[in-house]
């Protein structure tokens, strides 16, 4: 008989807003399940990042079915699994751990979540030259979607210097020589006046964390903006874009499409993403901190 009640949960810090309970609960309950999604904010608890693989091994004890990790726990989880799906192993961050027969495994749906997100909401811009801004576990998931998708060269920027040149590194071992490079934020400023597009992968933005992750006057309107923070859905950097004339993909959409993907993977089940997504605009179009 097939499995109907499903324990999952998110780690994360300050993911108090998060929509993702509401969007996997809801689906759940029109599919029939008993659902239970529960935020594990470790701000809230009082714990360091690390503490990451003690909750993991405390949520398998406890029973649940899976697990979502936000950051900043995508890398750090990596050493407290038992194993890796392919994408998570190539890029070294992992948003969704499923429990299988008293083992961790990690996977990660942000990679198909932006990419499908991407195609749907910025479907004919050009992608030859693009920058991103952030070089953390969402960072090396975008960066991968972008490639995927035909992005010819991506830049990555990140004030941590070797984190940019290290995932640059890895980027070019894996689609080939040349495909990525790593830059200082110094260089912002040049590279979007030659760039045809920036990816946001920074929490700069978040109901935590507010503000611009650079200053909007290197905004053109001939460049496309891609954010994928999404409490708030609108940032401060999608409204400065939007102010200057540049086409736009807010961060709802990678949430709710790597949202599916997870719910897929947790309960074995097929998700209806036109639902999930109506699901998001409804709340977001209420006003709600998404």
């Amino acid at each position: 008989m097939a499995k109907d009640s499903f324990l999952v949960g998110l780690i994360g810090a300050g993911i108090g807003p998060s929509l993702s309970p509401a969007l996997h609960e809801r689906e759940a309950d029109r599919q029939g399940l008993r659902y239970l999604y529960r935020r594990i904010d470790i701000d809230e608890l009082g714990l360091r990042p690390e503490a990451v693989g003690e909750l993991v091994r405390a949520a398998r004890d406890l029973g649940f079915d899976g697990l979502n990790v936000t950051h900043p726990c995508k890398q750090l989880v990596i050493e407290h699994l038992d194993a890796l799906a392919p994408q998570a192993s190539a890029l070294g961050a992992v948003n969704s751990v499923v429990f299988e027969d008293g083992r961790a495994v990690g996977h990660n749906t942000d990679v198909t979540g932006f990419a499908a997100a991407f195609a749907r909401g910025l479907p004919d811009v050009p992608v030859e030259r693009v920058v991103q801004l952030g070089a953390g576990g969402a960072g090396a998931a975008v960066a991968h979607a972008m490639l995927n998708l035909g992005a010819e060269r991506v830049t990555v920027v990140d004030a941590l210097a070797d984190r940019a040149v290290d995932l640059a590194a890895a980027l070019n071992l894996h689609f080939g020589v040349g495909r990525a490079a790593a830059a200082s934020p110094e260089r912002l400023g040049e590279l979007l006046a030659g760039a045809d597009g920036i990816v946001h992968a920074t929490p700069t933005g978040m109901a935590a964390h507010p503000g611009l992750p650079f200053p909007a006057g290197l905004l053109r309107g001939e460049l496309w903006v891609a954010e994928v923070v999404y409490r708030p859905l609108e940032t401060e950097l999608v409204r400065a874009a939007r102010g200057v004339g540049c086409a736009v993909l807010d961060g709802g959409g990678m949430a709710v499409f790597q949202a599916a993907d997870a719910f897929r993977l947790f309960t074995g089940r097929e998700p209806d993403v036109g639902r999930m997504l109506a699901d998001f605009s409804v709340e977001s179009s209420a006003g709600q901190v998404v």
